[in-house]
């Protein structure tokens, strides 16, 4: 739900923990492939042209579709092809056509760019009709659970899709009554109005916007807050969704069974407005991408590539305005998925012993790896204002280290030599740490 204001290989939920021998690092390339946008490629004011260069520019690795919008999966396939670009397809706001769905994910996956296929897009703001029955909304979501269940039993079915992933719609929290969408498969016992048993999803499906009515305004760990998947979450997470919905207060997963519940986020993202400037955007954008993968979200995704030019209201979630000019978070996104782009292949990631004594609570690390053997420690602050210094402990001295400010440029600001420690000054973005 956005806010009134603006608008199958699981993956790991928990990143590695600190080991007495050192912290396991992630392959930088599975951070890479966490960063998507939603947009409309080709249809709806976008380009094809113009979004193959948008895309490529920011480092793109996914891209929320499907065939809400007449979208040419030809299009599709070609920014796949000059791209790499890969999609998550879904039924979208209001479809129910499960064949053309198929049909158009089978081209994709034939073509190596299909990523996951996905339910509903907010059944609260679009209900459906599904073999006859009218639900969603305010109404009975028993069409939408019957829907789901159908889609996710034709994808495993499939002999073209059956290893693809199935995210679960989006918003399942305003659930009218309990059909269980708040769980990837209801649980035995359970006793709601559809079966025990009843699968729905490989991944729990979130649109955790950065703010929302109940806590407006700028905040410390803004992006970290509302990546959280228990209840300290404060705007539309996980919690709310599949945890105890939103809106009648279902029960769904523990707090713990949510940390680890494989989860993907298919909108999140803030308006200019307010406190909110393109420079707070631009920041907040960056640090959604790291908390949300920190914390154990499989693939993001924020509204919006290019700013809608056929909606009304606000229009400013884009990296790019109407006319394709981009804004200060494409320029910051870029810069960080250049200094962190890798092009090999890291088979098994390996450790580095480092510390960061008295890191402040709204400091954040993670331990990224290329295949060339390079360490990339992201480290983050996101204070609204002024700053913390911190200090990097290595356990030996290193002959050579690079510090990269992506709100700068993606070259390295600064080479040290011969250092076993690092001190830096952090206020509201992230800084790339490379120990080759």
């Amino acid at each position: 739900m956005k806010p009134v204001f603006a608008a199958l290989l699981l993956f790991s939920a928990t990143l590695p923990a600190r080991a007495a021998d050192g912290v396991a690092a992630v392959r930088a390339s599975d951070f890479i492939d966490s960063i998507g946008v939603c947009s409309a490629v080709s249809v709806r004011g976008e380009n094809l042209a113009s979004t193959i260069k948008a895309a490529s520019y920011l480092g793109l690795r996914w891209i929320r579709s499907g065939y809400e919008s007449d979208v040419p999966v030809a299009d599709l396939i070609e920014l796949h092809r000059q791209t790499g670009i890969r999609f998550s397809y879904g039924l979208m706001s209001g479809g129910t056509d499960l064949d053309r769905l198929l049909k158009g994910a089978r081209q994709l996956a034939s073509a190596g760019a299909l990523l996951a296929l996905e339910g509903n897009n907010e059944p609260n703001n679009w209900g459906i009709t599904y073999q006859g029955e009218t639900g969603g909304r305010d109404k009975s979501w028993i069409p939408v659970a019957k829907l789901q269940r159908d889609l996710y039993s034709a994808v495993k079915s499939d002999p073209v899709l059956k290893a693809y992933a199935v995210w679960g719609p989006s918003e399942v929290g305003a659930e009218a009554d309990d059909v269980g969408l708040q769980f990837l498969t209801i649980p035995k016992g359970a006793g709601l109005s559809m079966p025990d048993g009843t699968k729905y999803a490989d991944y729990a499906n979130c649109h955790n916007y950065l703010s929302h009515p109940g806590w407006p305004g700028l905040h410390d760990n803004q992006t970290w807050v509302a990546a959280d998947p228990t209840s300290a979450c404060r705007v539309d997470g996980l919690y709310g969704n599949n945890g105890r919905t939103w809106h009648n207060h279902f029960a769904g997963y523990s707090e713990a069974e949510l940390i680890a519940l494989p989860k993907v986020t298919t909108e999140t993202g803030i308006t200019i407005e307010g406190p909110f400037t393109e420079e707070v955007q631009a920041l907040m954008y960056l640090g959604v991408y790291l908390d949300q993968f920190k914390r154990g979200w499989r693939n993001t995704s924020i509204y919006l590539l290019r700013d809608r030019s056929d909606e009304g209201g606000n229009q400013t979630f884009g990296f790019y305005t109407p006319d394709y000019t981009p804004r200060k978070a494409a320029e910051y996104l870029h810069n960080l998925t250049t200094i962190l782009a890798d092009k090999g292949a890291l088979r098994r990631p390996g450790k580095l012993d480092y510390s960061v004594p008295a890191e402040p609570a709204t400091v954040h690390d993670m331990l990224l790896q290329k295949s060339t053997g390079a360490f990339e420690l992201v480290i983050w602050d996101e204070r609204v204002t002024g700053t913390d210094d911190v200090t990097i402990r290595l356990d030996a001295k290193r002959p050579t280290v690079k510090i990269y400010d992506p709100t700068m440029a993606p070259s390295p600001i600064q080479t040290l030599t011969n250092v076993d420690s690092i001190e830096l000054t952090l206020s509201n973005h992230p800084m790339v740490v490379e120990l080759p």
